[in-house]
């Protein structure tokens, strides 16, 4: 089973830093109905939302690097 390192701290309120092996984020949004707006520094954008049931909602946009 390999080790994964990841780590998340609350920087505002509604702002969390996501760090991991690889890469970081920045995730804003995502109070208690909202969408979830996440920036990684790998050029991942993802944009997720929590429906009610056994529903999700997820779209992610992934940038070449210059």
């Amino acid at each position: 089973m390999p080790l994964t390192f990841r780590k998340s701290f609350r920087i505002l309120p509604g702002v969390q830093l996501n760090i991991n092996k690889h890469s970081w984020s920045i995730t804003t949004g995502g109070g208690k109905h909202g969408p979830r707006h996440t920036h990684s520094s790998t050029g991942r954008r993802t944009t997720s939302m929590d429906l009610p049931g056994p529903f999700g909602w997820r779209r992610t946009h992934t940038e070449k690097r210059r």
